[in-house]
């Protein structure tokens, strides 16, 4: 296994070396702040060690729990909203067939996973009802408190049918609840109907809980090695250590560039990849950049993209648009399978220039292209390398960008490990929903409207 390898060479343009530079000190300190638990969040630092950490017990229960419910559901229904299952998907889209919504559960060899309480949405519930009217499933239900609105409504519909599908003694070997250790609604629910539970560590928040059981049972009951993505997650734990020189460090390097170029004006970060499963990775990124670091009127604009099919619609803005943007590319070196591009007689498209070659090798060349194009359009670009896509370097993947996340949250000054802009909607939707104790909020906002 290669190590993930970051690129800077294309910000030089934007950001000198020096101003790169400038940062290394403080970066140590922040580095070692957050091994020593000294810094703001605190609380919320379990991440930090969890792939050397990891119990190989707990690895061992969710892997025997994977293959019971291999041997009974066709679909696995997770639910959860944000990190709880953002993660998961992240990981088992990166490493799935691009086409296993439609491959039969035979060929797959594991239940197809399905999200629920990721939204409010009549029509999908409505129509997941339908399909699990029809298909053997499980459900994971992820949420530490169980109060969260969207997967709260969801495990309410969900529990409801899977009783009436399978009985109550029957639901209950077919629901996993993963929560808190000892308080909250879902644990007390769980303990009283018997279904087995995982725990969400009190000291790993929501996006940065994907190397737990959150993220972990459902990438193995997808099929996946997750003791491979442990490991890849620990060789980066040590490259990204107190012990690391800065300019070994490749998220220190990351978020250092993220900050220059920040200063420079460039307040707007886009996360590319040429590669359409890697699309939840960065879905993923955005919620753990955007929620870690977006407060206090701080922090850099998480945007996403996928080429080359979003430079037929954002490239014309990401090219000439406002000059505010940086762009962070994820580059893939080798594909799992090889196609190559045939001759055709007639070249009536006029590609047969490159007829033969394989179609990554097509790809690398419209990646290159987009690259430089953009640094000409004055778009730095930062570059991250990872040979191929598989349980090692996606593991590797994320607690790069874990450590990045961090280490850029407490240069801007802020705590990356709350969120607390994220319940103002959730006050004016109770009120609107009349919920008991928010009368004065009711009235308040009806006078506005």
């Amino acid at each position: 296994m290669q190590l993930l390898s970051i690129n800077i060479n294309r910000v030089s343009n934007s950001v000198s070396e020096n101003e790169i530079n400038v940062y290394e000190p403080e970066i140590k300190k922040h580095i070692e702040s957050l091994y020593n638990k000294t810094g703001k969040g605190n609380d919320f630092l379990g991440w930090v060690n969890l792939p050397s950490e990891i119990d190989n017990a707990t690895i061992k229960r969710i892997e025997n729990d994977a293959e019971k419910i291999k041997k009974i559901a066709e679909v696995f229904v997770v639910i959860g909203i944000g990190g709880s299952y953002l993660g998961a998907r992240a990981v088992i889209d990166a490493l799935s067939n691009n086409f296993s919504s439609i491959i039969s559960a035979s060929e797959r060899k594991a239940p197809y996973i399905i999200y629920a309480g990721n939204n409010i949405n009549e029509d999908y519930f409505a129509e997941l009802l339908e399909l699990l009217d029809k298909k053997d499933y499980a459900i994971a239900v992820v949420s530490k408190s169980g109060t969260t609105t969207e997967p709260a409504i969801a495990f309410r519909i969900l529990k409801q049918h899977i009783e009436k599908k399978y009985g109550k003694l029957g639901a209950k070997k077919r629901i996993i609840a993963i929560t808190d250790k000892a308080k909250g609604a879902l644990k007390q629910l769980a303990d009283k109907e018997g279904y087995s539970t995982y725990t969400i560590p009190d000291d790993v928040g929501g996006r940065y809980s994907v190397l737990t059981p959150v993220g972990l049972l459902p990438i193995a009951v997808a099929g996946f090695d997750i003791s491979k993505l442990i490991e890849g997650a620990k060789k980066m734990q040590a490259q990204t250590s107190p012990v690391i020189p800065f300019k070994e460090n490749p998220s220190a390097i990351y978020a250092a560039v993220r900050n220059a170029l920040l200063k420079k004006g460039k307040s707007l970060e886009i996360l590319a990849s040429f590669s359409p499963n890697l699309h939840y990775i960065i879905e993923w990124w955005k919620q753990l950049y955007g929620e870690s670091e977006g407060k206090e009127g701080k922090g850099i604009f998480p945007a996403g993209v996928d080429f080359t099919a979003d430079l037929h619609s954002m490239g014309q803005y990401i090219q000439e648009g406002q000059r505010n943007i940086f762009e962070t590319v994820i580059s893939v070196g080798t594909s799992k399978k090889e196609l190559r591009i045939p001759f055709d007689n007639e070249n009536a498209d006029g590609l047969n220039f490159i007829s033969g070659k394989k179609i990554s090798e097509v790809n690398k060349m419209a990646e290159l292209g987009t690259m430089i194009a953009h640094v000409d359009g004055d778009v730095p670009n930062i570059l991250l390398q990872i040979d191929a896509l598989n349980e090692e370097n996606i593991g590797q993947l994320i607690y790069f960008f874990e450590m990045a996340c961090a280490i850029s949250g407490y240069i801007l000054g802020v705590n990356p490990f709350d969120q607390p802009g994220v319940e103002a909607y959730k006050k004016n939707m109770f009120a609107l929903l009349g919920k008991p104790g928010f009368e004065k909020d009711t009235e308040i906002i009806m006078k506005r409207f």
